[in-house]
């Protein structure tokens, strides 16, 4: 009896606290919508240009009139200028407030896009691209500190969901939308496709979203900048040409190599001793944010990498088109979006840890079934194979985000923005360069091994000798599917790397602290 008095009370207790809860006005929940639909949008912009250029390379190639490594610097000046200058969106942040950045940012992106598509020359269109990449790298960071500003900090996993919505959907998105503009329009729509977005982006902007001001700026450190701009941008270019220059055995890769870790040495020594360096120290004595970060990088290997890796496996492999590979791919973020409505409302239920070591194990368990892929795998299968990944994913990066800074304070926040999403753009760079190497490298190695055995003397040749034909048409078809069945197990390899790393990340969940309003609810 006891008990239940206890109880009762306790429930009278709850209603009595629910009741004298002010009800939130219904203009401030219609302006936190509106500035989710706003930020997502910038957001997006700045995910889908990461690659929907890429599918429109050679068209681009052959209206400007370039090689293949020329026009590959039309991606690799957007990668490293954005690169670059993500560190400063955090202190541009703090000295001109986050409407003014976030809203010049936009603005600069969507003149620049213009004058990507009015490109007369290749020099001109790697220019344009460099400043499109340094307009955007503060679009990620200030928005999602803007959508942590405008929510309370109980519901900041439900915005977090929202508004990883964007960061995610870009990357799926952008190729198939890339191929779709370039094959109906021509490559120029790749970068006209930004202005009504931009034009809303900034409209909303400036009407919707109001400075909050979390401390006193500090000065600007340049040595600080400096240093870290050019270990950050010789590192992304020893990433974006070490496969086309066969890594160290090149000059170039040795020099940007040397020079990236003498110029990072120099910052974190600088860092160290500086009274008021460019990156707070504040920073990285939050546990939970330094474990986030490599989180970040790692999840970002998992995601941006396998959106790199299927299109050209649908499409060199299996013979897809570019609009049936965008097809075939969408349903992840189908699957993305799924879990994180279901994360938002769990997330301040459960332990976050919980969600996020799920989410690895559905990704472990969506790349394990690619190792088995072959090369007349069903298109169901690969949907339904790409929905699982999708949803995995989907349940790690909201959760993911909050215990990154849950315990980081309101003033390091956008500063801390800006680091998790420079980690997330390097541990994509990295997952890229190395595993695409070693397709290459084990696509090299395979079919050395394979041709060695297709020789009529072999001990397991199945057919009689004297069959061996020496027809040029049939010696070309038997070389061709020698090199196919080749790169499969290369590519059947990386997924196999990306699943052992989702796996090895899950005991490390518990290094990182629950929040303390998460673990009381």
């Amino acid at each position: 009896m006891v008990e239940v008095a206890w109880a009762l009370q306790r429930l009278g207790d709850i209603q009595a606290l629910a009741t004298m809860a002010p009800a939130v006005d219904p203009a401030v929940l219609r302006r936190r919508r509106l500035i989710t639909f706003t930020v997502m949008a910038a957001t997006i912009m700045h995910a889908l240009d990461g690659t929907i250029a890429n599918v429109a390379l050679p068209s681009i190639q052959g209206s400007l009139s370039a090689t293949q490594e020329q026009v590959s610097w039309v991606v690799t000046s957007y990668i490293v200028a954005s690169a670059i200058l993500t560190p400063l969106a955090g202190f541009c942040a703090m000295r001109f407030g986050l409407r003014r950045t976030l809203a010049t940012c936009v603005i600069g992106f969507t003149i620049v896009s213009m004058m990507c598509g009015a490109a007369q020359s290749l020099e001109q269109l790697v220019l344009f691209r460099a400043l499109q990449g340094g307009f955007g790298a503060a679009l990620v960071p200030v928005s999602q500190a803007i959508m942590m500003d405008t929510y309370p900090r109980e519901e900041q996993g439900k915005a977090m969901a929202m508004w990883g919505v964007g960061t995610m959907l870009g990357p799926i998105a952008g190729p198939s939308l890339g191929g779709w503009l370039t094959d109906e329009f021509s490559w120029r729509w790749v970068f006209y496709v930004n202005l009504p977005v931009g034009i809303l982006c900034a409209v909303g902007i400036l009407a919707l979203v109001r400075d909050n001001v979390h401390g006193a700026p500090r000065r600007f450190d340049l040595l600080g900048f400096t240093l870290l701009a050019v270990a950050i941008g010789s590192f992304q270019l020893m990433l974006d040409r070490g496969h086309l220059l066969d890594w160290f055995d090149s000059a170039e890769i040795i020099g940007e190599t040397l020079v990236a870790a003498v110029a990072f040495a120099m910052f974190l020594i600088h860092m160290m001793t500086d009274r008021q360096p460019f990156l707070s120290r504040d920073l990285f004595r939050d546990r939970n944010l330094k474990v986030g970060l490599c989180f970040t990088a790692l999840a970002g290997l998992v995601l941006i990498v396998t959106a790199t890796l299927m299109p050209p496996f649908l499409q060199q492999l299996m013979g897809y088109p570019v609009f049936t590979t965008g097809v075939v791919l969408a349903p992840r973020g189908a699957g993305m979006m799924v879990s994180m409505m279901l994360v938002s409302r769990l997330i301040g239920r459960m332990d976050a840890r919980i969600l996020i070591g799920l989410g690895f194990a559905l990704a472990a368990l969506s790349l394990y079934d690619m190792t088995l892929f072959n090369l007349n795998v069903s298109e169901s299968r690969i949907v339904w194979n790409g929905v699982l990944l999708g949803f995995g994913l989907g349940l790690v990066f909201p959760p993911l985000t909050v215990l990154t800074f849950a315990t980081l304070p309101p003033r390091l926040r956008t500063e801390g923005a800006a680091v998790n999403a420079l980690l997330r753009n390097l541990g994509a760079s990295i997952g890229i360069a190395v595993l695409v190497s070693v397709l290459a490298s084990n696509t090299q190695q395979n079919r050395a091994d394979m041709v060695e055995k297709f020789t009529p003397w072999h001990p397991g040749w199945p057919m009689n000798p004297g069959a061996l034909s020496l027809d040029p048409t049939q010696l070309a078809i038997w070389d061709g599917e020698i090199t196919r069945q080749a790169a499969l197990i290369g590519y059947l390899n990386d997924f196999r790397i990306m699943m052992i790393c989702s796996l090895a990340l899950i005991p490390l969940l518990f290094l990182m602290r629950r929040p303390p309003l998460i673990a009381g609810r």
